[in-house]
């Protein structure tokens, strides 16, 4: 029994030297809490924290990232639920929505909504929330009417708190159990951030190629298992609109001629007001990256032809309204088409390609659909060529 007793002191020893020097290396700010959260924790809670941490800092993605921290924070704290909210703006209006979420006894699962284009609850649902996140404050709490206590804690990078941890529980949380919690949360942020730096462009901010090949593979993988027979006995919740999903390539026109004529800072500023044009653009439930160059990519969902063609022919316009500094004016060229899972990534794309090029060819500011091209006999079905060149 001594042996097993000096091995678990051994083991809390090497790992607290881990976590300091991890910390110490990564994180100088939060040494002393991490040195105080260890030294106030039970043999059996630092066990439990220590697997957490674990867990979290071995995923590489956002929502496996979201899974893990609810369980940690659920786990720690005892609760009934716990959520990962995103906090985010819709024309001018502040709206909370569920990322993530977990009950007692139940496994964490990542929120879906049959709406996909919903922009989830008014912010003015969670007054205490909105009261916090207006002040700046690390925390607010409720009592609910069943006795209910929630906690909120915001997880703020510099000024800014685009995510929020929701902890639900019959009791409020003591402040060692707070402490931890804090510990979880830090290390969450600082992870966020990382994955956030090695997901975007460094130039635009947007989303990088490496982040798009991801999402592509995830979302043609999540839409052909919902295609999957379901079970006898059992029924697909129907949806009075299902929205598809489109891939639109956007190319600057005559890029070459402004780096030759004004340079290549000038270059970089048309870039980064184009990025920033494509997400005022287009909607926050679309995703914009940087493809390379002078090409980005949109996936973006609508529910028919007419209006995807609508919502990029918007963000065209835009770009071809705006005056860029010294450069004067610039347009884009789009292609674009419908995601389809019996294609593979590289042959959707190659088609938008074909779409992008047509447009190009064919006097550029425009906006091509590939299989409106293909029917109108404008361009002929070939295998797809990820390598085209642009002009």
């Amino acid at each position: 029994m001594s042996s097993l007793s000096g091995g678990r002191g051994a083991i809390r020893h090497v790992a607290n030297r881990h976590v300091a020097n991890f910390a110490k290396n990564h994180y100088p700010a939060w040494l002393p809490k991490l040195r105080l959260m260890f030294d106030d924790t039970s043999r059996d809670d630092m066990d439990s924290l220590l697997k957490h941490m674990v867990d979290m800092t071995g995923h590489r993605d956002h929502a496996k990232l979201d899974l893990a921290v609810i369980s940690a924070v659920q786990d720690l704290a005892g609760a009934a639920q716990a959520r990962v909210l995103s906090i985010g703006m819709v024309r001018a209006q502040q709206f909370v929505r569920a990322r993530a979420a977990i009950r007692r006894g139940e496994p964490a699962r990542v929120e879906s909504s049959a709406d996909k284009n919903a922009a989830g609850e008014p912010i003015a649902a969670y007054p205490e929330l909105r009261h916090c996140l207006a002040q700046h404050q690390l925390l607010a709490e409720r009592i609910g009417a069943d006795g209910l206590r929630t906690l909120w804690l915001p997880i703020w990078i510099g000024d800014k708190a685009d995510t929020c941890l929701e902890i639900v529980g019959p009791t409020s949380c003591d402040g060692g159990t707070l402490q931890l919690i804090g510990g979880v949360v830090s290390v969450y942020r600082n992870f966020q951030n990382l994955l956030d730096y090695s997901e975007r462009d460094s130039l635009t901010g947007l989303l990088n190629r490496k982040t798009f090949d991801d999402q592509l593979a995830k979302l043609l993988q999540t839409a052909s298992d919902q295609d999957l027979p379901l079970p006898a006995g059992q029924e697909r919740r129907r949806q009075l609109v299902t929205p598809k999903q489109w891939l639109a390539v956007v190319d600057v026109d005559h890029f070459k001629l402004v780096n030759d004529k004004f340079g290549h800072l000038y270059g970089d500023e048309v870039l980064i007001l184009i990025a920033n044009l494509l997400q005022s653009s287009f909607r926050a439930h679309d995703r914009v990256f940087r493809f390379g160059g002078e090409e980005f990519v949109v996936l973006l969902r609508s529910s028919s032809l007419e209006n995807a063609r609508k919502i990029i022919d918007r963000f065209r316009n835009n770009v071809a309204k705006h005056n860029f500094p010294q450069v004067g004016k610039v347009t884009v060229s789009v292609g674009f088409v419908s995601v389809s899972t019996r294609d593979a990534p590289v042959v959707i794309l190659g088609h938008a390609d074909q779409a992008l090029y047509y447009a190009k060819s064919s006097g550029r500011n425009r906006t091509c659909h590939y299989d409106q091209l293909i029917t109108g006999g404008q361009l002929a079905a070939v295998a797809s060529n990820d390598t085209a060149e642009f002009f």
